[in-house]
């Protein structure tokens, strides 16, 4: 029996050699035809997609779609123009897709589990495009995990935020829309309350006669909504007084820093103290 297949075996070998080298130039032909036809419809195929995604954006613009919402749409569409891209090329290298679409769509359930976290992303991004806790230059607080900053993209899976010092946040949309958070900049007015404590030798009234004309006198200051000079606390060892006021959202942090540094130095030209902690050493004598 062992004699009879190595008999076959050199009587067929030979034969399938010189059938694979006489097509050897046909099959590399061929391939070689197909890697082509595949890089020229890639390289159409993404001008395309180029071409198609500025069409939605200006469209989306001249509809005065809001930021976020094209962000989204935009990804939403480059994604799904790059699958049907990889599914022409693949039909090109005689992939039957059908039967690729039939075998994930037997395998919904487990290619379900396996995405269930991007649905979850996905389903989120559309939640926040429809009741807009948050949209692109808003200021927001995640309170699960305090990251906070600059909304500056919202894309399909996720939400980019950009900090004070630059750097990039990149949150899930599931999770931005299944947990609370602070929507810093949505009001077109923020209130500034300060605290800043005066010695109890010092003049009360004189100091709150200075933070109100302070104010009052402040260009960036609303006028015409309520400001207050009261005394918070009577503390250990300072009388605290708080200041409130309104800005512009846009005008609030320099108004801060502005008004801070104001106190000081017209306490100090008018020789209001603000006490600060010190320690007294006593010596007895021997």
């Amino acid at each position: 029996m062992i004699d009879m297949i190595a008999v076959s075996q050199k009587e067929l070998s030979p034969v399938f050699l010189e059938k694979l080298l006489e097509n050897f130039p046909e099959m590399i032909i061929d391939f070689g035809l197909k890697v082509l036809l595949a890089v020229l419809i890639l390289i159409f195929g993404l001008q395309f997609i180029k071409i198609f995604r500025k069409i939605i954006k200006k469209s989306l613009n001249k509809a005065n779609a809001d930021l976020g919402v094209t962000q989204f749409i935009d990804s939403f569409v480059k994604i799904g123009l790059y699958v049907v891209l990889i599914m022409i090329i693949a039909t090109g290298f005689g992939v039957n897709v059908t039967s690729v679409i039939a075998v994930l769509g037997s395998a919904g359930v487990a290619v379900g589990l396996a995405l269930q976290g991007s649905l979850s992303n996905l389903a989120g991004g559309v939640l926040i495009l429809i009741l807009k806790p948050f949209k692109v230059g808003d200021y927001i607080i995640e309170d699960a995990n305090k990251n906070e900053g600059t909304v500056t993209e919202i894309q399909i899976f996720y939400t980019k935020l950009t900090t004070g010092d630059n750097r990039v946040i990149i949150l899930p949309n599931g999770s931005l829309a299944n947990t609370s958070l602070t929507n810093v900049t949505q009001a077109p007015y923020r209130r500034l309350e300060l605290i800043v404590g005066i010695s109890y030798e010092s003049d009360l009234k004189k100091a709150k006669q200075l933070l109100s004309q302070m104010i009052d006198e402040d260009e960036k200051v609303i006028q015409e909504k309520d400001k207050n000079v009261y005394v918070d606390m009577l503390d250990q060892s300072s009388v605290n007084l708080g200041i409130r006021c309104w800005f512009l959202k846009e005008d609030y942090l320099e108004g801060k820093w502005r008004l801070t540094e104001q106190i000081k130095l017209i306490f100090d030209e008018n020789n209001i103290s603000i006490p600060y902690p010190q320690m007294q050493l006593h010596f007895e004598k021997e």
